[in-house]
């Protein structure tokens, strides 16, 4: 499978949101249905101070462009360059603000575990959220969520990135092993968000990140 890195836009968000919410509910296992919900907040996203995304692009076979589950991850220009061309992986964050939901729960979060204030000022002063990374199930296992992550966080100005993931049993599964992977570790364990049950983990490491990203991209 050739991959093609592509940094997507705001403006073309019309072309490549419906394909990335695609994968991002059958990567989730969520209810088909999930996507309708999350895209008023992933368009939110893209007006947030730095606001960046990566997508991961391959070709399909010509019976994939008409119909079929595939379909509705097929691409057209400016974000696709053939007709056959289809998105199986993304990536996107923003920098870290203290007036967003997901810094005032890690913030919390913190409180609780009994860390003083300097730290948890210094922890949530000056990073990158990574948002969302995901493959879909018929592409993990190559390197792609590496590649993706790798690409989403190069040149960035921030001095940190932090993610929340949900907990696994012996952290078993590639999301974390890819993390571990890279060299991020814990910030805060089995927390539990204001309205989700599942508990998780909050990891983050220093940036630059440095990889050997050698998936062809453009």
């Amino acid at each position: 499978m050739t991959i093609r890195l592509v940094d997507l836009t705001g403006q073309d968000a019309r072309v490549w949101l419906e394909p990335a919410l695609d994968i991002y509910v059958t990567a989730m296992n969520y209810p088909r249905g999930t996507e309708v919900h999350r895209a008023a907040l992933w368009r939110e996203h893209i007006a947030r101070p730095g606001w960046r995304a990566v997508g991961a692009i391959t070709t399909g076979s010509p019976g994939e462009a008409g119909s079929g589950p595939a379909a509705r991850r097929r691409l057209s220009r400016p974000v696709g360059v053939d007709d056959d061309e289809f998105l199986v992986g993304i990536a996107y964050g923003y920098r870290g603000e203290r007036d967003q939901w997901w810094n005032q729960q890690l913030r919390f979060g913190l409180r609780q575990a009994g860390h003083p204030e300097s730290a948890v000022d210094e922890i949530t002063r000056d990073y990158f959220e990574l948002t969302e990374l995901h493959v879909h199930p018929t592409a993990q296992g190559r390197g792609i969520g590496q590649v993706l992550l790798t690409r989403l966080l190069a040149g960035r100005p921030e001095s940190r990135v932090l993610l929340s993931t949900p907990e696994i049993p012996a952290e078993n599964n590639r999301a974390w092993a890819l993390y571990r992977r890279l060299g991020f570790v814990d910030v805060l364990r089995h927390f539990t968000f204001s309205g989700d049950p599942r508990p998780f983990a909050f990891l983050g490491r220093p940036l630059p990140l440095v990889t050997d990203d050698r998936t062809e991209s453009r």
